[in-house]
């Protein structure tokens, strides 16, 4: 058929010449000519400036969509950086700061929001701030639900329960005189315990002292009700964490204080018992925010967050190596750990031991060094590691928390299962080897980490393990679940495990279930 046929209107050629391809694409192109716009507030014309000025752009899209942008107008902040900012005041610690605060806390981080952001979130993950979390202390333990509220239990001589008497206890009791008041991180040493509210306020009952924990003096009187430390009034406080011979705080700007550190001399050795002031702690921290602490027996680990990476600053005893410097010579500041530069790993979340400690990286190796006694390093011996040496044998797991006590080490992987070396006294370890009707070995010493198998088998993942810091007290260890479920072995004596024992029973070998809910 053609087009005739068809009825559709034949097309006309007019004397459309034959040109050469090369002329064609040698044919100049006619440039494209932008128009002009008028730039908002301004009478020169000029084009929309919405990349270097998107706050101004979110504010009228909030106005048209009538949302609240929360924040003021700022002609300097990119699209990343007013993102992290919005995130940063979802974080309730950011939440309460003036303006003049967060812009020390911005300048302070690096002058990035994003750097704030990533010093906020690292400081939430490694301590698990605003989270449900337990802690098993010397002889008493501690549980904070998701919520705030606050539950004690065990040993009670120095009023250290928090209720208002000094009466033993094993059954979880609600601390009823913080009603109103949200506790999101607790610290708890011999005799003593800490509490820290989301207002940045720290809460102490027990011993009236904040050294000298163990032994010497123990304070003028006991304080068995939770009562406001008047010396860290003026300090908004998100971390506690409590040696031997000192106590040191975190603020949320990142800074360390220490209370009985003693003078420099001392290195923590010999504490005064009237230092209850907090001094801050000097040297090449002064400058830089630090995320989480841990206290040892007579020395302290500081996570600090830094524009070019996450780093480890130990000082104190250096005994057996634990400062991991290569050395077993004291420190009298804080020192850089140069080795996890040369191996390459970012730290994410550091333990203090008694004598021995542990990191976690980001990719999630997990390195030990210190005092191996009983195999608590993980190394497959007993010898000493005077710097951060990764344990082989957790190769094939990537690990995402870590904990230590006296000679004892637990490792938490992305799936929720848990590993354990080192001393196994007081069935802390979880490894009960015992076949049906059999006492089994549960003490037995463990070289090399292995899984808990006790663990594995309440079919809960495992979020949080918190063990007994303390060479004076038997052992015991929680396991916190992700739905909130607290589990206990280990020593019971004092009724530290918050479950009921009979007449002849100290320990409990398999974890068993606490009646709390946490979440």
């Amino acid at each position: 058929m053609d087009a005739t046929t068809s009825g559709t209107p034949t097309v006309q050629y007019h004397n459309i010449p034959d040109q050469p391809i090369t002329a064609i694409v040698a044919a100049p192109v006619s440039a494209f000519l932008r128009q002009v716009r008028h730039c908002f507030g301004d009478s020169t014309p000029g084009e929309f400036p919405l990349a270097a000025n998107p706050s101004i752009v979110l504010h009228a899209t909030c106005s048209f969509f009538r949302q609240p942008a929360n924040f003021a107008p700022d002609y300097e902040l990119s699209i990343s950086e007013l993102a992290a900012l919005d995130m940063c005041q979802r974080r309730a610690i950011f939440k309460p700061m003036t303006d003049e605060e967060r812009q020390s806390l911005k300048h302070r981080c690096g002058g990035s929001w994003k750097l704030v952001l990533r010093f906020l979130l690292a400081g939430e993950a490694c301590c698990r701030r605003e989270k449900s979390q337990a802690i098993a202390g010397p002889g008493h333990s501690i549980a904070v639900t998701s919520s705030g509220a606050v539950y004690s239990f065990g040993s009670n001589s120095s009023g250290q329960l928090g209720h208002g008497n000094t009466e033993e206890d094993w059954r979880p009791q609600q601390i009823r005189s913080l009603q109103g008041i949200r506790i999101i991180q607790a610290a708890a040493g011999a005799g003593r315990t800490m509490l820290i509210s989301d207002a940045g306020r720290v809460y102490a009952f027990g011993k009236d002292s904040f050294g000298e924990a163990e032994y010497g003096v123990q304070g003028t009187k006991l304080v068995t009700t939770p009562q406001p430390v008047e010396s860290l009034k003026d300090i908004f406080v998100v971390q506690a964490a409590i040696g031997n011979f000192f106590t040191a705080v975190l603020s949320r700007e990142g800074r360390v204080y220490t209370f009985s550190w003693g003078k420099d001399s001392k290195l923590g050795h010999k504490t005064e018992p009237n230092d209850v002031e907090p001094q801050p702690l000097l040297g090449a921290l002064e400058n830089i925010p630090v995320v989480q602490i841990a206290a040892g027996y007579c020395y302290l680990l500081c996570l600090a967050c830094q524009p070019s990476g996450m780093s480890v600053y130990s000082v104190g005893c250096g005994l057996g190596g634990k400062l991991g410097h290569g050395s077993r010579t004291d420190e009298k500041y804080p020192r850089l750990i140069e080795q996890f530069q040369l191996l390459n790993l970012q730290p994410m979340v550091v333990a203090a031991g008694a004598w021995h400690a542990a990191v976690v990286g980001r990719d999630g190796r997990v390195c030990t060094w210190g005092w191996g006694r009983y195999g608590c390093l993980g190394h497959g011996n007993e010898e000493c590691e005077s710097v951060p040496k990764v344990v082989e044998a957790l190769s094939d797991v990537k690990a995402v928390h870590v904990a230590t006590g006296d000679y004892t080490t637990f490792v938490v992987s992305d799936d929720g299962d848990v590993y354990s070396f080192g001393c196994g006294e007081s069935a802390s370890l979880g490894h009960n080897t015992a076949g049906e009707g059999q006492q089994g070995n549960r003490h037995a010493n463990v070289l090399s980490p292995e899984l808990v198998m006790s663990l594995k088998q309440v079919n809960e993942r495992v979020v949080q393990i918190s063990l007994t810091n303390s060479i004076y007290w038997n052992a015991h260890t929680f396991a916190l679940t992700e739905s909130g479920k607290l589990y206990a072995f280990g020593a019971g004596d004092k009724g530290q495990l918050g479950i009921e024992l009979a007449n002849n029973q100290t320990e409990r070998g398999n974890p068993e279930r606490v009646d709390i809910d946490l979440n």
